[in-house]
């Protein structure tokens, strides 16, 4: 069988612990044997970075941009221990944040759904993709405990000197403080963001803040979705026959716990952080969340949703097997394929990648998993294997899907 060719690099971006593990055994099992992998690679594994002093992360995320697409294994973003464990010169910064920041980026997350392991929600039939908004807000907030007798200002000082004040409140007894802010060219990349991979995917958009009570800040976020819809996606969205409908942040959470899913939800930065646990959970798995980068003007990053699995590497390290589920970051890699082939107009790339996920769903739906998932499944006849084992499982469905 010839292999399918690639006409435009990938770019592929390795990680760390047991992650970067399976990365390489799903190229040598899954991948290789059947695409010419054409992938501009960086090695994104702490020691790397730390050798680099970070630069690698930098150059990953401008090959990014210049070829359109990613796909990325989990990696560390140390801290005091792990600055201590692997001798770093510093304790460099999380990689997806930097990735995030270069590429303007909102991420994705979307769980996949196999039959045996029911959502903890009876309604929840099709998958629900949270979109966060990763700028701002209480992430970037400044905060100060007040004693007793304070009176605490909002004090803005414009470009010509003059200043705005507003009391925010007259401490009698002591209390605490905080200050927000967002920048409306980042809510406006999040709106488009959200509005051209919800015709992407050919799905629903619901946003949804707390404008009633937030006028001011809350209803920013609202107003500028609102101009961005009507003035550029409208007519779009109408021809594709999907709809953005927007909501109170209460309404929302009740309309989506009733839902049968199927759409994408646009959130807030700290609803987004709390919402997307929350959805994978009800899910049934971390494991099983896919994730993706998506820059305003359609560039895309691909990874696991979850971290680089360590407990499972110590154990790894030691010759132990280890029955660590590959199913996010093999979704990864399906993702980028797929969208690398629709780039470049390869109908082959696109078939084999929506080939790979049908094998890796059947072989979980045929009743052979790995040992997180045979805990949560309820099927009848299910067997718990390794990481290494569940890779061949699929790969003996893949290659009669692909002689097919």
């Amino acid at each position: 069988m010839n292999k399918i060719p690639m006409t435009t690099p990938l770019v592929e971006m390795d990680g760390d612990e047991m992650t970067r593990i399976l990365w390489k055994e799903i190229k040598d099992i899954l991948l290789e044997p059947y695409v010419d992998l054409n992938t501009e690679y960086y090695d994104l594994g702490l020691e790397n970075r730390d050798a680099t002093n970070d630069q690698v992360t930098i150059d990953s995320a401008e090959a990014t941009k210049k070829y359109g697409v990613a796909v990325k294994c989990a990696t560390i973003t140390p801290n005091a221990a792990r600055v201590k464990e692997y001798n770093l010169k510093q304790m460099w910064k999380s990689p997806n944040g930097t990735i995030r920041a270069i590429l303007d980026g909102t991420v994705f997350r979307s769980p996949i759904l196999v039959k045996g392991i029911t959502p903890f929600l009876s309604t929840w039939k099709k998958p629900i993709t949270i979109a966060r908004h990763a700028y701002g807000d209480v992430y970037r907030d400044v905060e100060m405990q007040v004693p007793a007798g304070s009176k605490a200002e909002l004090v803005v000082t414009h470009e010509d000197g003059t200043e705005e004040r507003l009391t925010i409140h007259d401490f009698k007894t002591s209390g605490i403080v905080q200050g927000m802010h967002n920048i409306d060219r980042s809510i406006e990349s999040f709106a488009r963001a959200c509005f051209n991979y919800a015709l992407d995917q050919k799905q629903d958009l619901w946003f949804a803040t707390k404008d009633t009570i937030s006028k001011k800040y809350d209803h920013r976020f609202k107003d500028i979705f609102a101009d961005i819809y009507e003035n550029e996606y409208k007519e779009r969205f109408e021809a594709a026959g999907i709809e953005y409908f927007y909501t109170l942040i209460d309404d929302a959470v009740a309309r989506v716990v009733r839902s049968e899913g199927g759409y994408i939800w646009a959130c807030k930065n700290y609803d987004g952080d709390v919402m997307s646990d929350m959805v994978a959970t009800a899910f049934g798995s971390l494991a099983m969340m896919t994730s993706v980068l998506v820059s305003p003007d359609g560039i895309y990053e691909y990874e696991a949703a979850h971290g680089t699995v360590q407990r499972h590497y110590y154990r790894h390290l030691k010759g132990e097997k280890t029955s660590t589920n590959s199913m996010a970051t093999l979704f990864a890699w399906s993702g980028a394929l797929r969208k690398r082939g629709e780039l470049d107009g390869n109908q082959e790339l696109v078939d084999f990648a929506n080939k790979l996920e049908q094998a890796s769903i059947q072989t979980i739906e045929e009743g052979v998993m790995t040992g997180d998932l045979y805990a949560l499944s309820s099927l009848p006849n299910k067997v718990s294997v390794d990481s290494e084992t569940f890779l061949h499982e699929i790969n003996k469905r893949l290659a009669v899907l692909m002689n097919h």
